[in-house]
């Protein structure tokens, strides 16, 4: 199979509740996310999975409707609730049943927005996000 990967780059802050470490502070990271599907069908008449631009579109346009410069709490983090009040226009983005923002539940839900947001003919082979430029999650169907 022919796979395409697309890097999306954004800037969040987050917390982990209950770690036992420096992430339980609240802190920011410039992560970058690789999103890489393969064609269900094989490729289009121009020869491609899919234009590269259009995985920008889809996705980057939620990644940065979502989550950049954002925060991406656990929906019980008492800060969360401190953050809507002192910005009642742009509420953190959410991780509901109690679901810390590590890496690898921030790489599942982009999967999850993927397989809902791109086209039907794709299939969504892996999202790898990386927290920092050594450290990295990946999330598939396997």
């Amino acid at each position: 199979m022919i796979t395409v990967t697309k890097r999306l780059e954004f800037d969040a802050a987050h917390r982990l509740l209950n770690h036992e470490g420096k992430c339980r502070h609240y802190h920011g990271h410039h992560y970058t996310a690789e999103v890489t599907v393969g064609a269900m069908n094989g490729l289009d008449s121009t020869g491609r999975v899919i234009d590269f631009s259009v995985i920008k579109s889809v996705l980057g346009t939620w990644i940065d409707e979502n989550w950049d410069h954002n925060s991406l709490l656990n929906c019980f983090d008492p800060l969360f609730t401190h953050i809507c009040s002192i910005t009642p226009d742009r509420e953190p983005f959410l991780f509901f049943d109690n679901v810390n923002p590590t890496a690898e539940n921030i790489a599942k839900k982009l999967y999850d927005m993927a397989v809902e947001l791109l086209p039907d003919n794709l299939w969504i082979i892996k999202v790898r996000i990386w927290e920092t430029p050594t450290c990295y999650a990946d999330y598939d169907q396997t």
